[in-house]
């Protein structure tokens, strides 16, 4: 009955060392998030734009890993109750922008 208990206190034990150190090797490599200042990621969209929600649902997820990004939502031709949605999003979002094709420059 010794050699099971300490067979159970063993494996516990090695359980709590590779987790000490998975959080210190963690720690070290995951210092920061990454960061790329000014990054825009653009969604063009078109017509009744059927899948909005779910691409700016999506976008949204990558926008949590990179925190400097901004969102362009870009109207290249959506119907009216398409743009109307799209002013939805692009209020309720933070770091979401609407622009038209026209007003949507590179510099």
């Amino acid at each position: 009955m010794t050699a099971f208990q300490d067979g159970i206190f063993a494996f516990f034990a090695a359980i709590g060392v590779v987790t000490l150190v998975w959080i210190a090797a963690g720690a070290f490599l995951h210092a920061g998030r990454p960061i790329i200042p000014d990054l825009l990621l653009v969604l063009s969209l078109r017509g009744d734009a059927p899948a909005m929600e779910q691409d700016v649902r999506e976008i949204r997820r990558v926008l949590r890993q990179l925190p400097a990004s901004r969102l362009i939502l870009a109207d290249c031709g959506l119907s009216d109750e398409a743009r109307r949605l799209a002013e939805y999003l692009a209020d309720r979002e933070e770091g979401a922008e609407l622009v038209s094709a026209e007003e949507f420059r590179l510099r």
